[in-house]
């Protein structure tokens, strides 16, 4: 299983590094559920080592973005790639809540030759079964979801049915498609949602309350990757 941890800012990676995550979703302004981070945040995050996967939102709120917001994100994902990043986390949906096949298409040809996920503005997203199909299509390496729910737990069953569905194309494809589940993610249940959902890359911020603020800590990391390492989920 591969641990992919949500972090907005170095000290939060440190700590993923230092629990044996895989990888980092580098953002800002966790609180509003991310934002594009910095070029400084982007090159101090790779410095660590890890594999650095950049998340491209210009703002909060929808996933509707008019045209000088698209510039921006390609600028964005141009300066990641300039950077070294390794990837990027990416989502639009149109004005009736599907995915935006033209945005995106924009976003992933300005990320040619890194890793792309697409981030969960699926979650919010009319139709799943259609949606994943044209994410996939568009040629995406993996889908951040909770399968349109609070939780991934509370969506493990459309996660395990999409995982499914990705092991079928990858079967007459030959090309790799990772569905990875993420929102709630702790010790105490990654080995539940593993084994209902038969994911085998999982996201989460893993962070607690220390000195009245909420930060990721190496602690928690090492207690997911444990409590996953115990689970018997066939991956």
């Amino acid at each position: 299983m591969l641990l992919e941890v949500c972090c907005a800012d170095i000290d939060s990676v440190k700590a993923a590094v230092e629990g044996g995550a895989q990888r980092v979703e580098l953002c800002a302004d966790l609180e509003c559920d991310g934002l594009t981070p910095s070029s400084d945040l982007i090159l101090q995050a790779l410095a660590t080592g890890i594999k650095v996967h950049v998340l491209i939102r210009p703002r909060p709120g929808n996933f509707v973005y008019n045209e000088e917001e698209v510039r921006e994100m390609e600028n964005s994902i141009l300066t990641a790639k300039r950077l070294g990043a390794h990837g990027v986390v990416i989502g639009a949906l149109t004005e009736d809540g599907d995915i935006d096949v033209e945005t995106c298409q924009r976003l992933v040809d300005c990320a040619e030759g890194m890793n792309i996920t697409f981030h969960r503005a699926f979650d919010v997203c009319n139709d799943p079964i259609l949606g994943f199909c044209t994410i996939n299509n568009l040629g995406c390496n993996r889908l951040l979801t909770s399968g349109q729910k609070r939780s991934a737990l509370e969506g493990a069953a459309l996660i395990r049915k999409l995982v499914n569905m990705s092991q079928v194309k990858e079967k007459t494809s030959g090309r790799r498609f990772v569905v990875m589940p993420g929102a709630g993610l702790s010790a105490d249940n990654v080995a539940q949602l593993l084994e209902q959902t038969h994911a085998t890359e999982v996201h989460g911020s893993l962070r607690s309350l220390v000195g009245g603020a909420m930060v990721t800590t190496a602690q928690n990391v090492r207690d997911v990757l444990e409590a996953a390492n115990k689970s018997k989920a066939i991956v």
